[in-house]
């Protein structure tokens, strides 16, 4: 039952992105302002209206607000896990799809989403946010370092455990709304990742939710959506290297870990990743930056301790007042 719902899930996935092709040829008309550098985000109306807005925000506040209603919900209510679908869950997947359906409608009418109003490093935060919590969910079950917890209590792990939901419905949705569905092939990227992500969150309380290799396949998606947006947006001499090393640094490190691999499999695949990386830069005459592939992997295990002490310091604050 598991693997069918994620099939069929994966499959609705491609089939909303195709459509999205598809009418994002309808949108070849629209204008729009000149790039304005990395800060800026293109895909946005040169005069928005209030209307405009409106189309974008509400939508993305009640579909906020239902998918948060529909974790607390399965939270109180139902609180078991099953190997098929709760009817919880087959309410969260018609909900979803009939936000997608009504963004759908929204950009073709009225095109902006919510990139007008706030800035472009907030949609890539919220998903960068979303795997720094990942991270720190599974750090005692896979580690952290080359299958070695770090030093992370078990109440804040906990906490993160039970409500990361919130976070990760929070994430999807508000990356989802970020963007108009246009047809340009970063969208389509991005898209397809924000599918299966509103797909992870529907899933709550289901084994299909918590299959290890499934789970895998979503962490490491970034890898593969961050590197062709690189290529897309700055060409084949251009940053991707970075962004494949970076994230693959970070399956290398951690979550291969979690796998059930064997030692020897494991030694390979980390050293068939030091191998390429030495081979992609060698190749582009640029071996002394090969230590770029750490920045990734550094911005990512810093958020992670920042984070464990934040939501320590919450929750030795909450114990406080409640004394």
């Amino acid at each position: 039952m598991t693997g069918r719902v994620l099939t069929l899930g994966v499959l609705a996935a491609a089939v909303l992105t195709s459509l999205i092709w598809l009418l994002g040829q309808r949108l070849h008309g629209i204008t729009l302002l000149p790039d304005q550098g990395a800060a800026w985000y293109y895909w946005k109306l040169p005069e928005p209206t209030m209307w405009t807005r409106v189309s974008a925000w509400a939508p993305y506040a009640a579909h906020q607000l239902a998918f948060w209603g529909l974790i607390y919900y399965a939270q109180t209510r139902v609180r078991s896990y099953t190997n098929g679908l709760h009817p919880v869950n087959v309410v969260a997947l018609a909900v979803n799809t009939a936000f997608i359906a009504l963004h759908m409608v929204q950009t073709q009418l009225f095109y902006d989403g919510l990139a007008q109003d706030v800035s472009i490093f907030s949609s890539q935060g919220s998903v960068v946010l979303l795997l720094v919590v990942v991270l720190l969910m599974e750090n005692r079950r896979r580690g952290l370092f080359f299958g070695k917890p770090a030093p992370i209590g078990a109440r804040v792990a906990d906490f993160a455990r039970r409500y990361h939901g919130y976070l990760f419905s929070w994430a999807a949705v508000y990356t989802f709304w970020y963007h108009p569905m246009e047809a340009t092939g970063g969208h389509l990227i991005g898209f397809f990742y924000m599918f299966l992500l509103l797909l992870q969150g529907s899933l709550f309380l289901t084994r299909a939710h918590t299959n290890r290799w499934w789970t895998f396949t979503l962490e490491l998606s970034v890898a593969v959506h961050g590197t062709l947006v690189a290529v897309m947006t700055s060409g084949p001499d251009g940053i991707w290297p970075m962004f494949l090393f970076g994230f693959l640094g970070v399956f290398v490190i951690t979550q291969m870990h979690g796998l059930g691999l064997s030692r020897p499999l494991r030694w390979a695949l980390g050293l068939a990743y030091a191998f390429g990386a030495v081979l992609v830069y060698g190749m582009r005459h640029d071996l002394a930056g090969v230590w770029a592939v750490s920045r990734i992997p550094a911005i990512e295990y810093l958020l992670v301790a920042v984070l464990a002490l934040l939501v320590w310091l919450g929750l030795a604050v909450a114990k406080a007042l409640r004394q």
